[in-house]
């Protein structure tokens, strides 16, 4: 059993950078887009997000498509992604179904089906991809001690 609710998010800007293939290339991509928000004045204020295009079960790891979103300070523009898959989008407030894990990012699985149960029977259905939010770095934590917070973006069934 797990500890979920039901949440509205608020509209936020993100800078972003799309990914292909393997999930253990976060490390990299998170470094490049913080590089590039630096570079670029602006200013992060949120924990970085992992947003995942494609289902695990039905696209191998080495075709999965996947972004990092960074929240950043408002009144920056939208832009498409550059030559390095790095823009900045405006994501809209949304209904969500929330949970945290806490422990190795690697059995982080059973906590989506975990929450995918809790969904089915409070009526809910999922609305968008994914996504993770990164509560805590996992150079400051042990792994047994990092925090993921698992949002569903969901919609009535």
């Amino acid at each position: 059993m797990i500890e979920a609710s039901i949440k509205q998010t608020e509209p936020t800007t993100v800078a972003y950078i799309q990914m292909r293939g393997a999930y253990q290339q976060m490390p990299l991509a998170m470094g490049q887009l913080y590089a590039w928000i630096g570079g670029h004045g602006m200013q992060p204020t949120g924990m970085p997000m992992g947003v995942y295009l494609d289902d695990p079960a039905t696209v191998p790891e080495s075709g999965a498509r996947w972004e990092v979103w960074a929240p950043v300070a408002g009144g920056v523009d939208e832009t498409a992604p550059n030559e390095g898959g790095i823009g900045v989008k405006h994501i809209p407030a949304m209904t969500v179904a929330s949970t945290v894990y806490k422990g190795p990012y690697e059995g982080v699985a059973s906590t989506y089906e975990a929450l995918g149960e809790w969904l089915a029977g409070k009526g809910y259905v999922m609305a968008g991809p994914p996504m993770e939010t990164y509560l805590n770095d996992p150079g400051d934590v042990s792994q047994e001690d990092a925090l993921t917070e698992v949002v569903f973006p969901v919609q009535r069934g």
